[in-house]
């Protein structure tokens, strides 16, 4: 049986033998034990088989030997001989397709020439017209097969000069296949961009603009990722191709304007860019008074802010072609242009508050950055006008909007002059707002110093404009650059805002960004004059130090200045601390270095070890030298202030380099002070004493894992443990305890430690279980919350890096949930492990695993629910709070997959009469229906019943505002989630119910009540036909 035969058998059946049939024909074609004309000889009998599927099949075998050739197999004579011979086969209407595949692969090999390719398309032009009655597989394989010759043999079918034109657009007349499109658009934007197209303009406008819009949208799971966009550019590519279309396009594309659709006129808009931007200026020129007459409505009368936008770009595209010309032409094109525009515009703004006044500021603010030459004619032709219409309103509201115009002229400038911190050349234009600059500068800052105060949305226009000016490249001198400063530090800092803190908010950005260049101005003016304002004793204005230290903090994010400041608060802070100033000031003081600090870190700044020395060392010191003699304490010794210290050590160490961190890990008890006594090392000792474990948690947290000392750190962590349990402490005082407990777990103890932790956990729950038996270190009871916290805080740290040892822990915990009396206690705690902790995080450089959530909530949920079913109803309360501590943590995604045995203990969650727990079990349920509607449909009424009563019973102590709201909301999303079917028979309940909350004294309440029931009177309307 021969090779033909054999692949005729296979090829429907087993098309990937029947393939390596044809590759076992090439390969003996290589190595010679065949020749080509021997297979061309063999198919003879099938080529003229009555059969057509036959001839078809045979030329594929054909065409699958000579694409498993190698590319510089075939000779130039071979390659003529199978060129015709497919070409041949062009003809017959069964085998297009496979003549198409036997000419790609002649095609690609190495000796194809020119001659070869002419032959090609004449024959596809000539063979194939009737392309549109083949299937889509077999025009896409003739469509790709003249593209690549196209990309290949370029200059070979421009030679074919006119007859390719014609016979490339009669050949894809007609096609409507996206895929095919693609390739069509393709090859007819190269024929529009490289041949003489001249004589054919009518009739290859026609072959692409027929397809216009394109109105396509693909199907679902689409495998070809074509998208409507994609058609879309390839097709506004062709129609911008030619500056001979434009006598096409552009009346086309104006009569489709009028299109009600807003995506249609979208697409006309940007193809009118497109087209504006490729054609020639004087081509534009010709039809820019039409498309300025046609377009201005669009911007004018604008129902879309989107439309408009684009309608924008339009224009200044426009300009922006026109303003090629050579400026000393005879007739200036963009003068042309521009000059019933701004005539336009010049009148739509002399009644500055009408609708059509903003949009007519938005063209020439958006034409004038087309180029410098069209912001030269247009700050020449409308600023003088605006100066005058500014002094002749005398309306306040009237000149606000003069001076957003303005505002846009100067953002135009930034635009097209470029900014101070600008490195492109400049333009050969100079700078036409040079001749206002006196009048534009006098004139903004008598608008923002001059007006009344109680103008402040005309105030923050002109203080923009000012900022503006102040940005040019070379416009405003040092000196009134310095007068801009002062005006903007006398509104921070002397001007009452009474409540409306908008202009303050925009001065202190505007210190920002000029900062950014001029540093020195905020360091000479700005820094001065707000540290005066911060006296050296607390006076009692404690709103005013603290707007300007709020003012200050955001100043120090700049790379310049933070230095300044961070010395200047540390000096003011010194002299504070001795003088009898409240402990709030401090505290003000100590948090403004902190956001500096902390704006520095998360810029990933270098230099932040810079401030190691004063915010660590020399900080911490003075902190700690007073706590343990409770003598001479200042406001800098509290909890408060501490903690403040404590976060500001820990920003700068946890990125310092290796000799700072091992620094900090000699130094974490005894605080850089040889003077001071550990409390580890005490057995008693006095509150204040305690307060420096704040100070050594923080240090602890900031240090890398192989930085900190582990030597005796079982016994640090059994003094931490005994301490805390035995110690009356203050409340931030326990969380350092509870805090540097789990850090040493996490980051210090390994696998060799788990006998310790099981010896420490194992001794607290045995006293939790028997109370009246004394602890066998102390002759002091163990208090059960204190105990409870270290167990969770333990089996926290151990979560978090997976340890499985924490699976024993979480096991007694549960078991505990039981406890007649420790098991509401119990309960309660689970929140703590999955609760975020600043500390305990990958910052600090502590083991956080991913899937520590996903092993808690695997391991707990199942155990929680199958507990639940089987305990007594007095104690299931415990169970709910215990899954609602997990479940309110974890992601939805994770909850998802076991919806069915958590949606009954949920729907139970909301009858609890705890607070904290209702909220995180109706917000849980709240991402639960957005996510996964069809799971929750069955409990709809259960659900609804549990809401409304959650939302309106405000008398309720487990229903505080925090509770009504989240059901609320949670309620409002039923219509957009749920069938409305399904809701319908609850529609007149639900919006009776919700009269009540409309009267609830929490306004945030009522006014989410007045949207969830305004959602509920619409569900079953029935919609506008748009």
């Amino acid at each position: 049986m021969s090779d033909v035969q054999r692949y005729l058998m296979l090829v429907d059946n087993d098309k990937l033998k029947a393939t390596e049939v044809a590759q076992g024909t090439a390969h003996r074609i290589q190595t010679q034990e065949l020749k080509l004309l021997d297979v061309v000889q063999s198919l003879g009998e099938y080529l003229t088989d009555d059969d057509a599927t036959i001839r078809a099949r045979s030329v594929a075998y054909f065409a699958a030997v000579l694409g498993a050739l190698d590319p510089k197999y075939l000779s130039k004579q071979q390659i003529s001989v199978t060129v015709q011979f497919f070409c041949d086969r062009i003809q017959d209407a069964t085998g297009l397709r496979e003549a198409a595949e036997g000419l790609a692969a002649v095609q690609s090999s190495f000796r194809f020439s020119s001659e070869h390719a002419i032959q090609i398309a004449t024959a596809l032009f000539t063979g194939a017209q009737d392309l549109q009655q083949h299937p889509q597989s077999s025009r896409f394989i003739v469509l790709r097969l003249l593209d690549s010759i196209l990309s290949g043999q370029r200059n070979a079918l421009k030679s074919m000069g006119e007859d390719f034109i014609v016979g490339i657009t009669d050949l894809v007349s007609g096609e409507k296949d996206p895929r095919n499109l693609m390739i069509i658009f393709s090859m007819l934007k190269a024929v529009m961009v490289e041949w003489d197209i001249a004589k054919h303009v009518e009739a290859l406008f026609d072959s692409v603009f027929c397809y216009y819009p394109i109105t396509f949208r693909p199907p679902p799971d689409d495998p070809y990722g074509i998208t409507a966009q994609d058609l879309k550019q390839r097709l506004r590519d062709c129609i911008a191709s030619s500056s001979y279309f434009a006598a096409h396009a552009y009346p086309a594309l104006l009569d489709k304007l009028d299109s009600t659709s807003p995506n249609v006129k979208k697409d006309v808009l940007q193809t009118i860019t497109a087209c504006s931007l490729s054609y020639d200026p004087a081509v534009v020129s010709h039809n820019s008074t039409q498309l300025w007459d046609a377009l201005k409505f669009e911007v004018l009368n604008a129902q879309e802010e989107d439309l408009a936008e684009e309608t924008l770009k339009a224009l200044r595209a426009i300009a922006s072609t026109l303003s090629l010309q050579a400026p000393t032409a005879a007739q200036p094109y963009l003068s042309h242009y521009l000059t019933p525009i701004i005539k336009e515009c010049n009148e739509q703004l002399q009644e500055p508050q009408q609708k059509q006044a903003k949009p007519a500021g938005q063209i020439l603010g958006a034409i004038s950055t087309a180029s410098p030459a069209a912001f030269d004619i247009i700050v020449k032709s409308a600023l003088p006008p605006l100066f005058t219409m500014y002094q002749d309103v005398g309306v306040v509201g009237k000149q606000r909007a003069l001076i957003e115009v303005i505002n846009r002229l100067l953002e135009s400038s930034l635009e097209v002059f470029g900014d101070w911190a600008s490195t492109a050349p400049r333009p050969e234009i100079d700078q036409p707002l040079d001749a206002f600059r006196d009048r534009l500068f006098e004139l903004l800052s008598q608008a923002l110093m001059g007006a009344a105060k109680t103008e402040v949305s005309f105030r923050i226009t002109a203080l923009k404009g000012l900022l503006l000016t102040t940005r040019m490249r070379d416009f405003l001198a040092e000196d009134e650059i310095g007068m801009v400063v002062q005006f903007l530090d006398e509104i921070i800092l002397l001007e009452d805002t009474q409540g409306r803190d908008e202009l303050k908010n925009e001065a202190i950005q505007a210190l920002v960004i000029i900062s950014r260049t001029r540093s020195n101005l905020i360091t000479d003016i700005t820094f001065p004059a707000f540290m005066s304002k911060l006296p050296d004793t607390d006076n009692g204005a404690e709103n005013a130090q603290l707007a300007t230290l709020e003012g200050l903090a955001r100043l120090g994010v700049e790379d310049s200045v933070v230095d300044l400041l961070i010395r200047r608060l540390l000096s003011k802070l010194d002299i504070i601390l001795t003088s009898d100033s409240s402990p709030a000031y401090s505290h003000a003081l100590l948090s403004t270095i902190l956001y500096v600090v902390s704006q520095r870190e998360s810029k990933e700044d270098a230099n932040l070890d810079a401030y190691y020395q004063r915010l660590v060392p020399d900080l911490i010191r003075k902190a700690i030298l007073p706590l343990h003699t409770a003598a001479d304490l200042s406001s800098l010794n509290d909890e408060a202030a501490l903690d403040i210290v404590g976060r500001l050590a820990n920003v700068v160490i946890r990125s310092a380099n290796e000799s700072r961190q091992l620094d900090v890990s000699s130094n974490i008890y005894q605080l850089f002070e040889p003077q001071f006594k550990p409390v580890l090392d005490l057995d008693t000792a006095t509150f204040e004493h305690r307060r420096s474990m704040i100070l050594s948690t923080y240090l602890l947290a900031g240090l890398k894992q192989g930085m900190i000392i582990s030597s005796a750190v079982g016994q640090r962590l059994s003094q931490l443990v005994h301490q805390f349990l035995t110690q009356d402490l203050e409340p931030l005082t326990r969380l350092a305890y509870l805090r540097q407990i789990a850090l040493i777990v996490n980051k210090v103890l390994g696998p060799g430690d788990s006998q310790l932790i099981t010896t420490i956990a194992d001794g607290i729950f045995e006293q939790l279980k028997s109370p009246d038996t004394q602890s066998k270190q102390t002759n002091q009871h163990v208090a059960a919350p204190a105990a409870f916290r270290v167990l969770f805080w333990i089996t926290k740290a151990l979560l978090l890096r997976t340890d499985v040892q924490f699976i024993a822990l979480v096991n007694q915990l549960i078991d505990l949930l039981s406890h007649p009396t420790l098991g509401t206690l119990t309960a309660r705690g689970f929140v703590i492990l999955l609760a975020p902790d600043s500390l305990l995080s990958k910052a600090n450089h502590a083991i956080v695993r991913l899937l520590h959530k996903q092993k808690l909530f695997a391991h707990c949920v199942p155990l929680l629910a199958d507990k639940f079913r089987a305990a007594d109803s007095s104690i299931k309360p415990n169970y709910l709070v215990a899954l609602s501590g997990i479940i309110g943590l974890v992601p939805s995604d994770i909850i998802l997959p076991h919806l069915d045995t958590m949606l009954p203990l949920l729907m139970q969650s909301i009858d609890l009469q705890d607070a904290e727990v209702k909220a995180a079990t109706i917000q849980t349920l709240t991402i639960t229906m957005k996510e996964s509607p069809g799971a929750v449909e069955g409990h709809v009424a259960s659900l609804i019943a549990r809401l409304l009563s959650s939302a309106s019973s405000a008398k309720d102590p487990s229903n505080p505002p925090k509770v009504r709201l989240a059901a609320l909301q949670c309620l409002g999303m039923f219509p957009s989630v749920f069938r409305q079917e399904l809701l319908v028979p609850y529609k007149m309940q639900v919006t009776r119910r919700l009269m009540a909350t409309l009267d609830d004294a929490k306004r945030s309440v009522r006014k989410e009540a007045v949207d969830c029931r305004a959602t509920w009177f619409r569900m079953d309307e029935p919609s506008e036909d748009l």
